[in-house]
């Protein structure tokens, strides 16, 4: 039997009508969690992502269409989710090119959505959770939140600003409640590759130089960052997000936890 000890809980996901986000609602679903989501799609696609959660177990699952570059628009989605006890900030974006040939609009707009976002729900969010003794704020970061790479400029500032986001407002909600009511955490997440469908077309060209062979083409993708020269899947994220809101993790506060095959290891 499924371990549904979320159950009454309210949760709100961004990013979710698909890759880790939609794992990670299912996965809070599964557990008995109302859930939330907020993302980008076709009506038909999110309509599909409404109704995974809802067949993972959520006697609630409603769809919130914010654009996350908007401040008012996250306040009020904030304001429609209601008293949350999870809130997990997945949503994000990345655009490559040389510092010298970025344009500011795409800086400002990787800048809002992956790292001033996060800061208006969380801020909409932890009062409440601390009045009432429990919540748990996931921010699903980057390998780039710990390091660096060339022609990512936005993105890597955005990932290093939340990570350092949240442990700030890890150590102001520290005391918040209690072990019994299960306190208040703040936590980044630090994947290095996911296998998504967003980089299918990179392990498709990649195995076809090896023959047609997609272990092969995923370990050549993979072998200058990480040297485990496995992805990690959705799933396994949500797995180390259902992880942190358990009561056995209220002492699990203002980490940055890399899931990224040895890479920040080198």
């Amino acid at each position: 039997m499924t371990d549904r000890f979320l159950h009454g809980r309210r949760a709100l996901v961004t990013g979710a009508t698909s890759g880790i986000g939609l794992a990670v609602a299912e996965t809070l679903a599964a557990t008995g969690a109302q859930v939330q989501i907020n993302g980008l799609g076709t009506a038909a696609g999110i309509e599909a992502a409404l109704a995974a959660v809802r067949a993972a177990g959520a006697a609630e699952a409603v769809h919130h269409p914010a654009d996350l570059r908007d401040p008012a628009a996250i306040r009020a989605m904030m304001m429609a989710a209601g008293e949350l006890d999870i809130l997990v900030n997945n949503a994000g974006v990345q655009f490559t090119a040389p510092l010298s040939g970025m344009s500011d609009e795409r800086w400002d707009q990787i800048l809002a959505i992956n790292l001033s976002a996060c800061f208006h729900t969380m801020k909409a969010a932890l009062p409440g959770m601390a009045e009432r003794g429990f919540g748990r704020v996931i921010n699903i970061a980057s390998v780039h939140g710990l390091v660096a790479s060339v022609a990512k400029a936005p993105y890597v500032a955005a990932k290093h600003g939340l990570v350092g986001l949240s442990k700030v407002a890890a150590l102001e909600y520290a005391a918040a409640g209690t072990r019994s009511s299960g306190g208040v955490t703040v936590n980044c997440l630090c994947p290095g590759w996911v296998e998504t469908t967003l980089i299918e077309p990179q392990i498709a060209a990649r195995a076809a130089q090896a023959g047609g062979d997609r272990e092969a083409g995923i370990r050549a993708l993979l072998a200058e960052k990480q040297p485990s020269g496995r992805m990690a899947r959705p799933a396994e994220i949500a797995a180390l997000v259902l992880f942190l809101c358990r009561a056995e993790a209220h002492n699990l506060t203002g980490t940055a936890l890399p899931v990224d095959g040895g890479w920040t290891a080198q």
